[in-house]
């Protein structure tokens, strides 16, 4: 945890943008993988975290803004559990650890809540994924689940995410702590993966490295010789000598902070030239990504630069043609890049993407486009210093994608499909780095993992 200083800061500042009723934070619950007592790895809700940085099971926690009052619910270990996992802290001691003096039971939780729906008090939450909160959310304040998320708060989710989106210099140096982590995962990765081997057996390896180093994985390993599927997690392909693999992995630290980083390096150690004129495109489009972003640049911006210079790119290698700016506009270039180019990166891997992404991303003037490609951009609006968000171009030549675009002749104007069959089994390319928008411009995170070439080549060459 934190000192208990930055939770009550926290809590303080969000009371100042919610005025009145209570504000209600859900913790998570264990989840069964195949009876009760055999659990997935447990994982705190990261708004729980955000406020209060208890990290185990069933906890709860209400912030009655109109009688200023903090608690935390919880139920306190018996001897059963005490057997089975050692002797544990009271909810109280854990409480005091950020800074809250009041505690309660699970069962006071739920009497607090029914409570303020009979009395009409005005109660805000954020939306649930998990369907245990879900359920109990339907029991207190009296709706049906699929209809819970309806009644989350609006006015809690912009506070919130108003709040988290600008990381202070402890998150900071956490999601650096991640980057550490995924440097050697990355680094590794190239050296361990070689011709005849699975690629599971690289993932396995890269899995295990993140849990002895940090928290473990901040989201599934995609590794794959199939890196035109974009989240490709199938581990099941032989690894052959001439292949490229895109490795897109992070870690968490010891407080949950996420790092998200790609890298795309050939098997044996060297890229064929076909290789090298792809990859390098992809690098060009990640430099000029990240050297356009700076405070008040609408990140949708910085997304239509990559896709600029991937489409110069893809000319000059007689793939695409025309006008590029009118490709851009008119989504030609998505055939082969249809994804956005970065993310919120912080406690989720895509940070607060709970809250909804149209309410994190987008606002009243930066609406969500609804073309093929640049709809999947996740954040739009204006950059602010301390924003730390993921820059991850890519150009992927997608069999299934090109075969209807041709039929349809789809952007023939500005696409060479002749010269797009020679490239058919390609695969793809995806170069991804965390970064930190700064007050003048913007800082990549952590300790820098190769990515040039020549660097890419050196470390895959140098095999385990």
């Amino acid at each position: 945890m934190f000192n208990s200083k930055i939770y009550i800061q926290r809590r303080a500042e969000l009371k100042k943008k919610i005025k009145n009723g209570l504000i209600l934070f859900l913790g998570n619950n264990e989840a069964p993988m195949n009876y009760p007592d055999n659990t997935y790895t447990f994982r705190q809700d990261s708004t729980f975290l955000y406020y209060f940085g208890l990290d185990r099971a069933d906890l709860a926690a209400v912030i009655d803004v109109d009688e200023n009052k903090e608690t935390v619910f919880g139920n306190d270990f018996s001897m059963h559990d005490i057997v089975w996992m050692g002797p544990q802290p009271t909810i109280k001691q854990q409480a005091q650890k950020c800074g809250i003096k009041l505690t309660g039971t699970l069962s006071d939780f739920e009497s607090v809540c029914t409570t303020a729906v009979k009395q009409g008090r005005k109660i805000h939450f954020v939306p649930q994924y998990r369907y245990d909160n879900i359920l109990n959310l339907s029991s207190f304040i009296g709706v049906i689940p699929r209809r819970v998320n309806d009644y989350a708060s609006m006015m809690l989710i912009k506070a919130i995410a108003e709040q988290r989106q600008v990381k202070s210099k402890e998150e900071i140096n956490e999601i650096e702590k991640a980057i550490e982590v995924a440097y050697e995962m990355h680094t590794s990765a190239m050296r361990f993966a070689k011709p005849g081997m699975y690629e599971r057996d690289v993932m396995g390896f890269i899995s295990g490295l993140a849990a002895s180093l940090g928290s473990g994985l901040s989201f599934p390993v995609i590794f794959s010789r199939h890196g035109e599927t974009l989240h490709n997690h199938n581990y099941n392909n032989k690894l052959k000598d001439g292949d490229i693999v895109v490795n897109d992995s992070g870690a968490e630290s010891m407080l949950h902070y996420a790092s998200d980083i790609t890298r795309t390096f050939p098997v044996n150690g060297k890229f064929t030239q076909k290789q090298k004129d792809i990859y390098e495109i992809v690098l060009i489009a990640n430099l000029v990504a990240i050297s356009e972003i700076k405070p008040k640049v609408n990140y949708k911006s910085v997304h239509l630069k990559a896709a600029e210079t991937i489409t110069e790119g893809l000319k000059s290698l007689g793939i695409m043609k025309g006008d590029t700016k009118k490709a851009v506009a008119a989504g030609a270039h998505a055939l082969f890049f249809p994804h956005g180019v970065g993310h919120l990166l912080g406690l989720d891997v895509h940070d607060m993407e709970n809250y909804g992404e149209n309410n994190l991303g987008y606002d009243e003037k930066n609406k969500r486009s609804m073309q093929f490609g640049l709809k999947y951009l996740r954040y739009a609006k204006p950059l602010i210093p301390g924003v730390v968000l993921t820059v991850e171009p890519g150009i992927y030549f997608i069999p299934a994608l090109i075969d209807q675009w041709k039929s349809e002749n789809k952007f023939s104007e500005f696409i060479n499909y002749t010269k797009v069959e020679e490239y058919r089994s390609f695969g793809g390319v995806r170069i991804e780095d965390d970064v930190v928008v700064t007050s003048n411009g913007s800082r990549v995170l952590g300790k820098p993992i190769p990515k040039a070439i020549e660097d890419v080549e050196s470390v895959a060459s140098d095999k385990i």
